[in-house]
């Protein structure tokens, strides 16, 4: 059989793969320091020969940012573009590192061998991962499976300024018949999860002005507005008693679960206590009529990320502050719009405000929710074979976070995204001492033979 030939191809060149990987980590991309602007040049050029030397037709095009790694892959069958991001988080603190985190190595832990280094696991090790897959094919072959469409951003990590514009630019040419994207991982560490649904994210920033200068509360106590205490106030109303969000018309668009997608899900056994247990809490504080799961994939939340407001400095210092601030984000599912709920809650805390007190607000983005329609035979396809890999069925999951670009290639490329990942809870992205499993690395080229045999 050719998967067969293609897995036993993967199995044998796995040393050469992660060799490299480690090419491509060595290379400290960091998107969002101006500093590392050639590096970010460096890392697109590296994928760009790498692509080549498969016979691909691939450049890095230029963007006002960083550059879009393009490839092309002519063929018979179904049309996939496969995107990843080759840009990586800043590695602050320093200190915290156990070694170079620009030095890769093979690392033996308690729970197996890690490849240990900045971007391992986000996202040059997944990305890496399909790129392996279709060398082997290419190998063993002489062709691609399909036709592909590869397409890599550099920019993820800094918020893709040059995405939406690029994608508009090029649409005829990057339009597929899906897109498969490889930066999430398996549901507990273990049973691959492809992704239906991912939350969107609305980001708002409070500054309430009371007192047109800091007070001293003995003189001014008591007589003057005080903009915390009225902060305070508005910040608590945001959820009842039972964690449910206050705000008008928040719910507008938010759909409840299929009983299908509710079975998978109760299938799944997801232990909440253990999942707050090691965090060291220990019940679930959201909606109370509502399962963690869902609180977590399938569910709106409104968080108090930050609240800055007098004085906060070594010591004591009684003063009655002039402003206060709150940053307040918004996990969005569903069809909930962005644009309408910012509008809301700004009533909504105006319509709070006592005399004396005035209000001003500044945004921080703000992206849809996607739902991917699983009719698509590529999702199902890719479910049927993924538990051969890894030993457990694989599952419809949601996804707590937001990714934008699915929902750009949706709203853009009208494209649907499916999203499988074969990352680990433990593997620290964003954090110091970020890891990927050499299982994850080599199971998830062998998953990636397995799609696209089966999607072909």
């Amino acid at each position: 059989m050719s998967l067969d030939a293609t897995l036993a191809r993967i199995d044998a060149d796995l040393p050469a793969a992660l060799d490299r990987l480690m090419a491509l980590l060595r290379i400290p991309s960091i998107s969002t320091d101006p500093a590392y602007a050639d590096k970010c040049q460096q890392a697109a050029d590296w994928l760009v020969e790498d692509l080549q030397s498969l016979g691909i037709a691939a450049e890095a095009r230029a963007t006002p940012g960083h550059p879009m790694v393009v490839g092309h892959v002519e063929g018979d069958g179904p049309h996939v573009l496969f995107y990843g991001h080759y840009d990586v988080q800043p590695v602050d603190p320093l200190d915290l590192w156990d070694r170079d985190p620009f030095d890769p190595a093979i690392e033996e832990t308690a729970k197996g061998k890690v490849i240990r280094g900045r971007g391992s696991s986000d996202d040059k090790g997944q990305l890496m991962t399909f790129v392996e897959a279709c060398r082997a094919w290419k190998a063993e072959h002489g062709s691609m499976p399909c036709r592909i469409t590869f397409f890599f951003e550099g920019e993820e990590e800094s918020g893709s300024p040059s995405l939406i514009p690029f994608l508009k630019e090029n649409k005829e040419e990057l339009k597929a018949d899906i897109a498969l994207i490889c930066d999430t991982g398996l549901f507990e560490s273990r049973v691959p999860a492809i992704m239906t649904q991912l939350r969107g994210l609305l980001g708002e920033e409070i500054t309430l002005t009371g007192p047109d200068k800091d007070l001293h509360s003995g003189m001014y106590g008591g007589v003057a507005r005080n903009p915390i205490r009225v902060l305070s106030r508005i910040l608590a109303n945001l959820h009842d008693d039972n964690g449910h969000i206050q705000v008008p018309h928040f719910y507008d668009g938010v759909p409840e679960l299929s009983d299908e997608m509710t079975a998978q899900w109760e299938a799944l056994n997801f232990d909440h206590g253990t999942f707050l247990g090691d965090v060291g809490l220990s019940k679930p504080a959201g909606e109370q009529d509502r399962s963690a799961l869902e609180m977590i994939w399938s569910r709106p939340t409104a968080e108090i990320n930050g609240i800055i407001g007098g004085y906060t400095g070594d010591g004591f210092k009684t003063v009655l502050p002039s402003k206060a601030t709150a940053k307040v984000s918004f996990r969005l599912v569903g069809q909930q719009d962005p644009h309408a709920l910012r509008e809301h809650f700004r009533a909504w805390v105006r319509a709070q405000l006592p005399e004396d007190v005035s209000v001003d607000f500044h945004g921080h983005g703000a992206s849809p929710a996607s739902q991917m329609q699983t009719t698509h035979p590529a999702f199902e396809s890719a479910r049927s074979v993924l538990g051969a890999e890894w030993g457990h069925e694989a599952a419809f999951t949601g996804c707590g976070g937001s990714i934008p670009v699915a929902g750009y290639f949706k709203s853009i490329l009208d494209m649907d995204t499916m999203l499988v990942g074969w990352g680990k809870d433990d593997d620290q992205i964003h954090s110091p001492n970020e890891k990927y499993d050499v299982e994850s690395f080599h199971k998830g080229i062998r998953s990636w033979a397995r799609i696209l045999d089966a999607i072909r």
